[in-house]
């Protein structure tokens, strides 16, 4: 065994350092040192991780097929025995009572989980500047954000820390940190990965769990070993389908690829990220694509009401909790957002599952005409740390999501509607910051968009793209 150092691994995706550990080229403990002088290394500069690393690795399959990958959770309760807070200074000493249907799929996979990644505080927010942790640094510029709300995750993939980390995404928390830190994010189809046992519905079916990465075969290879409902599960996608006999091969969609810049909240679209998508667009016509400018025909004012609904989802755990958060610890925004699911009704809710219904059946005829959507994955290039400050008093509910949403609009629709996304990182600003592209295909169709994604990382490559804070 000749081992591997230190720059070598950083630049090594996940499918690489398996082959290399099951060749013996190199053991699996070998690289978990190597990987927790890495994730050091990164976590002094950037501050993603959210507590301490274990001791020793959770225990794992060693002949999975991602057997002694490092890797990383997100913090929640994932792992049996494990603590998490939410990023809150408001949740201490809770432990995880049980495994996650996931977190058992994970570790059948083989992965060697060392740590807990940061989020914002109660995940409500696309930056990852918590108060109780202090704000996430990005790696491509340290005054710079890493969105939000698997923060913490994706600035220690792009660094090299990890090749790959446990993401989650209810209005574009895959996403968006995957385009602030040039990573791939895909969000999976509703109902793809599971999500239980302890919630049958998380974000009233906006949730789906998956990972960042670097590369888009890392990607397919994770999602082909946790796919599948859990036992009891509400939602079960349609099998997933074998994208490609090879990575990337063509293939020729049965109706228009549809292309939109025009921000769907009316805000801005910085130029620099207009011009990355068009590029993209152009690209696939070249391909010999019929590309066309469309976009589902959408109410924002129902998309605001129905991610609300998702708000409620994910705060009312809290509120049901044998002890609910002090509202003293809590920051503005999060304090906020309890009392006013607190004194919701059943009837506001029904109004704003109404919405969601309505969001989900548009976009749904959509897809009945176009087999593949090019937009932008965020709005401006990443945002300085403080844009989107929890801890400021004078927001509702309803008046946060629209700030998220103005520098995050093309995201959240597809939790609502439960169709397949992913992020790219396409593109690259002036002053040198990482530029996202999402592409969002039909309800099930995984296969579609990865065959999509691996062309594009074939003819727009961006591994040789390192930050400039990353580990050497």
């Amino acid at each position: 065994m000749h081992g591997v150092e230190l720059s070598e691994y950083a630049r090594l995706d996940a499918t690489a350092l398996r082959e290399l550990i099951a060749r013996g080229e190199v053991s699996a403990a070998e690289v978990e040192t190597v990987a927790r002088d890495a994730i050091g290394a990164a976590n002094a500069v950037l501050n993603g991780l959210a507590q301490p690393l274990f001791d020793t690795a959770l225990a794992h399959a060693e002949d999975g097929p991602f057997g002694g990958v490092p890797f990383l959770l997100k913090d929640g309760p994932m792992a049996e025995g494990v603590e998490f807070n939410f990023g809150s200074r408001a949740l201490n000493g809770i432990r995880a009572r049980h495994d996650s249907d996931l977190m058992g799929r994970f570790r059948a996979a083989g992965f060697a989980t060392l740590g807990v990644t940061t989020v914002p505080e109660l995940a409500l927010s696309f930056a990852t500047e918590p108060v109780r942790n202090g704000p996430t640094r990005n790696p491509w510029d340290l005054d710079r954000g890493v969105g939000g709300s698997s923060g913490g995750a994706a600035a220690l993939v792009a660094a090299g820390a990890v090749p790959i980390a446990h993401a989650n995404d209810a209005a574009g928390s895959i996403r968006i940190p995957a385009a602030c830190c040039g990573l791939v994010g895909l969000k999976p189809s509703r109902g793809r990965v599971p999500t239980g046992p302890d919630s049958a519905d998380p974000a009233f079916g906006g949730a789906a769990e998956f990972a960042v990465t670097r590369t888009v075969r890392d990607a397919w290879h994770l999602l082909r070993a946790i796919e599948g409902p859990g036992v009891g599960d509400k939602y079960e996608a349609p099998p997933l389908r074998t994208y490609a006999t090879k990575l990337g091969a063509d293939g020729r969609p049965q109706w228009p690829v549809a292309v939109s810049t025009r921000s769907w909240s009316g805000a801005t679209v910085d130029p620099e990220v207009v011009a990355v998508t068009e590029k993209v667009a152009r690209l696939v016509e070249e391909w010999g694509y019929h590309v066309v400018p469309a976009e589902p025909e959408l109410d924002w004012d129902d998309v605001v009401h129905a991610a609300m609904a998702e708000v409620v989802g994910n705060a009312a755990p809290f509120l049901n909790a044998p002890r609910r958060p002090n509202p003293e610890q809590l920051e503005a925004v999060s304090r906020q957002i309890m009392a006013e699911v607190d004194a919701l009704s059943a009837m506001d809710l029904m109004r704003m599952l109404d919405a969601q219904n309505r969001v989900s059946r548009r976009i749904g005829a959509f897809f009945t005409e176009y087999e593949l959507l090019i937009t932008p994955t965020l709005a401006q290039l990443p945002p300085p740390h403080g844009t989107l400050s929890s801890d400021r008093s004078g927001y509702t509910v309803e008046s946060w999501l629209r700030t998220l949403f103005d520098v995050g609009p093309f995201t959240v629709p597809f939790n609502l509607g439960g169709q397949p996304a992913i992020s790219l990182p396409l593109g690259t600003s002036a002053s040198g910051l990482p530029i996202g592209v999402q592409l969002v295909a039909p309800y099930g169709r995984e296969d579609l968009l990865l065959r999509f994604a691996a062309r594009f990382e074939r003819d727009m490559p961006w591994q040789d793209r390192l930050p400039p804070h990353g580990v050497r």
